[in-house]
């Protein structure tokens, strides 16, 4: 189950229709254009523990008083209200791990202390899987199975292959042109503010807090404020599984206000931010007027979805489907942009539009559900602005382009045709269940097509050519590419973006680096016996 990606969606999610049947179905699960409206929802199976800042290993309230709800996608209703942070808290929450760095245990234990904590926590996570993901997809509108079967798994094996670096990390012993003793040490950076999205909650939380703590460091985390619930539980697992106070603090609040302060303060030695390119221009900024800490980001993309002339359209309109439809479309890495050659165009247009009406939307938990609703009001009506957009432009809109139901933030599955690459659709991250469909001629023009955005997070390519394979993956300016698969994110895989789609890698052994300082250590020998 641990080992479970991502992209084993693939093989359980509902499949292309097969002669003509669905094969596939059950009380409340909706191809889009079957119903006109969503059953009442089915309530959660979990309440709300947690609401509270996590200060020094306390759960407490803001120090203004403040509150702001959270909010349940499916019908817009407040599921809680959260302590709502601002600079004050900040302020307390950098002081409790400033403190917890110089003096407290966390950098000073063994490397194997601290990686049997974090095996405890993975556990202890393990155990709570069903409750977790509940609470997440309740917050955030994925679906249940998706929290719970892949999510969740994800989130402990990443853990756990921290936890396996803990006792790995070290210094070299470096040869100098004369009688020195020259030797690395690799140190925590020190009090390490982290900042992430509500697209995916818990995973974000994994990829930031595992390399981090694994390295000796401690945290003050951001959460967003449309998902604040999911982090807060988690970190109270933590401490149930032996973390002392003060090595991570919870602060759910605002960007303006929280993450501005987060940023700015001088107390802090590292960022980390995944958000939008825009947030991350303005991450740097208060970095650099602040204290210059480093910083790295994980930001926006338009990835393209290249398929070959050589292509099995059947698998190619399913994996592309996967590519730009999973997560509701809220995906930083979506395949969004999907070329497809013009001599198997037609063909995967009319699958793909036939994939699309066949998607199962409705209630999150609900048994065989691929689509629940968009993250809040705020996406939801920027999806639909930029579906106009798209007919406005010239693009045909194949089928879609309207909400689905009259409660909640769902959309139907959408699939526009006849796209060019200067139509906003094609340009900007939609961030929605909105696939992009444009024809290309050959491997030269689909290139400098492909590349001919500010982005460069991530890009598909399907084909049977080991050619054509080896000539796009070296020609795309993308931080990773699938070829004949997508959305694999491994724990060992570095994830990242060129251009304006980030800086640095997170995950695997590179994500060590983020959090770690280079030292030199250079001492005289006398007398040395060699050198």
């Amino acid at each position: 189950m641990a080992a479970r990606r991502i992209s084993s969606l693939l093989s359980r999610s509902l499949p292309l229709l097969r002669g003509g049947k669905q094969t596939y179905g059950g009380r409340g699960v909706y191809r889009y254009s079957s119903a006109a409206a969503l059953e009442d929802p089915i309530k959660s199976p979990v309440s709300v523990q947690y609401d509270k800042l996590l200060i020094n290993g306390q759960f407490v309230d803001a120090a203004s008083g403040k509150t702001f709800p959270t909010l349940d996608p499916r019908t817009g209703e407040v599921i809680a209200r959260v302590a709502e942070g601002d600079a004050e808290d900040v302020n307390r929450a950098v002081s409790a791990a400033r403190k917890a760095f110089d003096e407290g245990p966390w950098p000073k234990m063994t490397a194997y202390e601290r990686q049997r904590i974090l095996l405890r926590f993975a556990d202890l996570v393990e155990k709570h899987n069903d409750e977790i993901a509940a609470l997440e997809t309740w917050d955030n509108g994925k679906p249940y199975e998706q929290s719970a079967q892949i999510e969740v798994p994800m989130f402990v094996r990443l853990f756990r292959y921290y936890a396996g670096w803990t006792d790995k990390i070290h210094g070299l012993t470096v040869p100098a042109d004369g009688p020195h003793h020259v030797q690395t040490l690799h140190e925590p950076i020190g009090v390490v503010g982290q900042i992430i999205p509500w697209n995916f909650p818990l995973l974000m939380f994994a990829w930031k807090v595992g390399p981090a703590l694994a390295c000796g460091n401690t945290i003050v985390l951001k959460t967003a404020e449309q998902t604040p619930l999911s982090a807060l539980l988690v970190s109270k697992l933590f401490h149930e599984a032996g973390l002392p106070d003060g090595v991570l603090n919870i602060v759910s609040g605002f960007g303006p206000t929280a993450g501005a302060a987060l940023c700015s303060h001088m107390d802090v030695d590292k960022l980390a931010f995944t958000g939008s390119t825009d947030t991350g221009k303005i991450v740097l900024e208060l970095s650099a007027k602040s204290n210059l800490k480093p910083v790295t980001l994980e930001l926006g993309g338009k990835s393209p979805f290249i398929v070959c002339e050589d292509a099995d359209v059947d698998k190619a309109v399913e994996l592309a489907h996967f590519a730009l439809f999973f997560n509701q479309g809220q995906c930083c890495c979506a395949g969004s942009r999907t070329y497809v050659h013009e001599k198997v165009y037609d063909e995967f247009l009319e699958k793909a539009k036939a994939r699309a009406l066949n998607r199962a939307v409705g209630d999150p938990f609900k048994a065989g559900i691929e689509q629940g609703p968009q993250i809040d009001a705020e996406q939801f009506e920027k999806i639909l602005k930029y579906i106009k957009i798209g007919q406005e432009a010239g693009a045909t809109l194949e089928t879609g382009g309207d909400r689905f139901g009259t409660k909640g933030y769902y959309i139907q599955p959408t699939v526009f045709s006849n796209v060019k690459d200067d139509m906003p659709i094609a340009k900007d991250e939609i961030f929605g269940p909105v696939q992009t469909v444009l024809k290309f001629k050959d491997l030269d023009e689909v290139i400098q097509r492909a590349n001919n955005s500010r982005y460069g997070l991530a890009a598909g390519v399907f084909t049977h050519n080991l050619d054509t394979a080896n000539t796009l993956m070296r020609a795309l300016r993308v931080g990773t590419v699938w070829i004949n698969c997508f959305d694999l994110f491994d724990a060992t895989i570095p994830f990242g973006g060129y251009k304006m789609s980030g800086i640095g890698r997170e995950k695997g052994e590179y994500s060590l680096k983020n959090y770690l300082q280079v030292k030199a250590v250079v001492t005289p020998l006398k007398n040395p016996a060699w050198l």
